[in-house]
C-alpha cells in the first residue's frame, strides 16, 4: 500500500495555490536532501513552493523536484517526501 502523505502534500499545496496563499515546505535536511547548505539551520530547512519561487514543480510519490533561486543563483532542489516535516500556508502557519 503507498503512503497516503505524497496525495496529502499536493493535496494542500493545491489549496494554498487556490487560496492565493503561498505553500510553504519544512524538510529535515540529510545527505539524499539536495538543497542549498548554506541556508539550512539546526538540520532543517523552510522552502516557498509557490508557482513563482519555484520552476519546474514536480510533487512527486518518492520526492519533490524544482528550480528555485537562492541568493540569486538557479539551484536544482530534490527533497525526499520522506523527509518532509509539514507543508502548510504562510499566510496562516
Amino acid at each position: 500500500m503507498n503512503s497516503t502523505k505524497p496525495y496529502l502534500i499536493r493535496a494542500i499545496h493545491e489549496w494554498c495555490v487556490d487560496q492565493g496563499f503561498t505553500p510553504y515546505l519544512g524538510v529535515a535536511v540529510d545527505a539524499a536532501t539536495r538543497v542549498p547548505r548554506e541556508f539550512v539551520k539546526d538540520g532543517q530547512i523552510v522552502l516557498n513552493l509557490g508557482l513563482e519561487a519555484t520552476h519546474q514543480l514536480l510533487l512527486g510519490n518518492d520526492e519533490i523536484t524544482f528550480q528555485a533561486r537562492f541568493g540569486g543563483k538557479a539551484f536544482p532542489v530534490v527533497v525526499p517526501i520522506a523527509r518532509v516535516m509539514a507543508i502548510y500556508a504562510r499566510e496562516n502557519g
